[in-house]
C-alpha cells in the first residue's frame, strides 16, 4: 500500500528484483539439502557411450557431449576430456569425462541411464523418422582408492598412438594407454596427456575407481546403483528427447517436461536433475 501511496516506480522494481532473487536463493537452498547422499560431495567422471542406431547414435552422443559441457560451463563445473573416442562417419564412440565442482556427483548422478532421442535423420536420404540411445554413466571420485591392489597380472596395457587433439607430440607418439583388468573385463582408455607414463597414471586411477566402486555396491546393498544401465536400447530409457513430430523432453521417472529442446540440448537440465532429486527424497 505504501508503495502505490508512493508511487515510486523505481522502488516496486527493486522490491520485485529482490523478491526473486529471494525465491531463487530459496529454491537453491531446498536443492542442496537434497544433496545428501554418501558420495554427492565427490567429484566425478562421466561417460557416454551410443547404443542402438549407429552413426545416428555416434551423432546423437556428441549432442549429449555437448549438452553436458553447456551444462558444465553455466554451472561452474570444471571438466577436462580423458578420453574421446570419434565415429568412423559422424559424432562420438565414446567419451570419457573428469568434472570437478560443488557437489558435482550429487547433481550428476540423475543422468545416468539411457538417452533416447527421436528426430528426423540428417543421415538418411528419405529424411525418415529415426530414434537412437546414449547411454550415460556417472562415476564418483572415490577419496579410498588407496586401498585398491591392482596386481600386474590382472592388467593387460596397450599402448598406440593418439587420435585426439593435444599437438604434435600427442598424435605423433604412442602416448595413449588401454588397461584392461582382466579379473572384471573393465577396460579403461585415457589419451589427452603428451606422456605415456602421465596417461597411464590417470588410466589406473581411474580403475581403481571403478574396482572400489564394484566393492561399495557388494558391501552396501543401500547404494543401489552409482553406474548405468547396459541395456542400450527401447525401453531403457530415463529420458526422451523427441524432436520430430512435435517438440517434447520428458523425463521417464519424475514426469518432468519441456517442449523447448533447444534450450535443454544447449545445456538447461538444472530442472531435470532438481525434479529428479526431489522424487528420489
Amino acid at each position: 500500500m505504501l508503495i502505490k501511496e508512493e508511487n515510486d516506480e523505481d522502488l516496486y522494481n527493486s522490491i520485485v528484483i529482490d523478491l526473486e532473487d529471494l525465491k531463487s536463493n530459496i529454491k537453491n537452498l531446498e536443492v542442496a539439502t537434497l544433496l545428501d547422499q554418501e558420495f554427492d560431495n565427490n567429484n566425478c567422471y562421466l561417460e557416454i557411450h551410443p547404443g542402438a542406431g549407429g552413426v545416428e547414435s555416434c551423432d546423437w552422443a556428441s549432442m549429449l557431449l555437448r549438452m553436458y559441457t553447456m551444462f558444465f560451463d553455466k554451472f561452474g563445473f570444471e571438466y577436462n576430456i580423458i578420453d574421446r573416442q570419434n565415429g568412423d562417419e559422424a559424432g562420438i564412440k565414446s567419451v570419457l569425462i573428469y568434472v570437478t565442482g560443488d557437489h558435482v556427483y550429487g547433481y550428476l548422478r540423475s543422468e545416468i541411464g539411457v538417452h533416447r532421442l527421436v528426430r528426423i535423420s540428417p543421415f538418411n536420404a528419405a529424411g525418415k523418422r529415426q530414434t537412437s540411445f546414449a547411454a550415460v554413466n556417472v562415476t564418483p571420485e572415490f577419496d579410498q582408492i588407496s586401498d585398491i591392489v591392482i596386481n600386474d597380472s590382472d592388467i593387460r596395457v596397450d599402448v598406440y598412438r593418439s587420435s585426439g587433439n593435444g599437438g604434435q607430440g600427442v598424435n605423433t607418439t604412442d602416448s595413449a594407454v588401454r588397461i584392461t583388468h582382466i579379473p572384471s573385463g573393465i577396460v579403461v582408455t585415457v589419451q589427452n596427456e603428451r606422456s605415456q607414463l602421465k596417461n597411464k597414471e590417470i588410466a589406473m586411477n581411474i580403475l581403481k575407481n571403478k574396482l572400489y566402486e564394484i566393492e561399495v555396491k557388494t558391501r552396501n546393498d543401500e547404494i543401489n546403483s552409482l553406474k548405468g544401465n547396459d541395456n542400450i536400447n527401447f525401453g531403457s530409457q530415463i529420458r526422451n528427447y523427441v524432436l520430430e513430430p512435435y517438440s517434447l523432453v520428458k523425463d521417464v521417472r519424475s514426469g518432468y517436461e519441456t517442449s523447448n529442446y533447444h534450450n535443454v540440448l544447449d545445456g538447461d537440465i538444472y530442472p531435470f536433475i532438481e525434479a529428479y532429486l526431489k522424487i528420489k527424497r
